[in-house]
């Protein structure tokens, strides 16, 4: 008999993941962006999920840059998280030294499994096989869940911070964690 663990890995995302991928972050999103959206902002049902499909699909079958990764997260055959890298963009980053880690998402239902270490590791395994140095992500200033998990993980803050806005012109304040990269 095989342990739960023994059927879970990480690997480079194919376009055949798009739709697991695309549902998979708009059912987060309805969690991670409660309180901060509303309803109408949040894109859900089969319209929305074919859109970021579509959106997915075409990322993965030609990233802008050739650092750009998707990694999905695997329970059998079952795509249980993702996570993207690539070469940081932000002005005060130095893309050739700085690489990002964005929307690392794990499956609500499937939280406190490993899927969420398992991708970080994966994420600054891939950042320093591209020979990124440093990395930085950005986490909403309300994802208490989130931040825990990378300062838990040695991620902490930068000092950096900024301030999206929601369709409806509401304020999503976000705070950036980097953390140095070993090869």
């Amino acid at each position: 008999m095989s342990s739960p663990t023994s059927d879970v890995s990480v690997r480079v995302a194919w376009a055949e993941d798009a739709p697991a991928i695309a549902a998979l972050q708009l059912r987060s999103w309805q969690q991670r962006y409660a309180g901060l959206l509303t309803a109408s902002e949040l894109p859900s049902g089969p319209e929305a999920v074919e859109a970021a499909t579509a959106a997915w699909r075409a990322s993965l079958v030609k990233a802008a840059d050739a650092r750009q990764r998707v990694l999905v997260a695997l329970a059998h055959a079952d795509v249980v998280g993702f996570v993207m890298t690539g070469p940081a963009t932000d002005p005060d980053c130095e893309p050739m030294r700085d690489g990002v880690v964005e929307e690392l998402t794990v499956d609500p239902s499937r939280l406190r499994e490993g899927h969420g270490s398992r991708l970080l590791q994966a994420a600054a395994d891939t950042l320093v096989a591209d020979r990124f140095t440093r990395a930085v992500c950005w986490v909403p200033s309300t994802d208490d869940d989130l931040r825990g998990f990378l300062t838990g993980a040695g991620w902490v803050p930068d000092g950096a911070h900024r301030t999206l806005e929601s369709p409806s012109g509401k304020p999503l304040k976000e705070i950036r964690l980097h953390v140095a990269l070993e090869g």
